[in-house]
């Protein structure tokens, strides 16, 4: 087996965090599209795939390596958004939560020298810079946008997705 015991049970619970998160961005997303704005609701739709990706990865990764894949209950989506500031910043501290528990992966596989998990983990650590930044600078957009979310729409639509054009 080449990942240990504690890595693994990590990045089971880190499986269930991006299901989790996949679960949060389809919410985001159908509160976008209930307020007639659908490049946001596309936006967060794509994300909430991308936190799939993100979990099948981590499935993957710990089939490949030997591992035992074990998922527990996944937590959903808050039950009502009331605004995009709100969404925005539901979404921007996932990742910055995301960031920590990526953090705290990479942390387990060097303690236990486990050279092979680093290397996969860097794409996730990557990762989180651009999900942050992403989040962060739309939260701002929106926040400058105040009530006409059709700026913000604009806006989105002209910057084009990161996603697409790095996947």
């Amino acid at each position: 087996m080449l990942i240990g015991t504690k890595l693994n049970d990590a990045m089971n619970q880190q499986i269930v965090n991006e299901l989790g998160a996949s679960s949060q961005y389809v919410k985001i997303a159908s509160y976008f599209a209930g307020e007639s704005l659908p490049v946001l609701a596309a936006f967060f739709f794509r994300q909430s795939e991308e936190e799939r990706e993100h979990a099948l990865k981590f499935v993957h990764y710990i089939l490949e390596t030997g591992g035992d894949v074990q998922l527990g209950p996944i937590v959903g989506a808050p039950e009502s958004i009331s605004s995009a500031e709100e969404a925005l910043q539901l979404a921007l501290d996932w990742e910055l939560e995301v960031t920590d528990q990526i953090n705290q992966l990479m942390q387990i596989a060097i303690d236990e020298k486990d050279f092979i998990g680093q290397e996969f983990l860097r794409w996730f650590v990557n990762e989180q810079l651009e999900e942050v930044s992403t989040m962060d600078e739309l939260l701002t957009v929106i926040r400058r946008a105040g009530e006409n979310l059709f700026h913000v729409e604009n806006y989105l639509a002209r910057r084009g997705d990161p996603h697409t054009e790095e996947e």
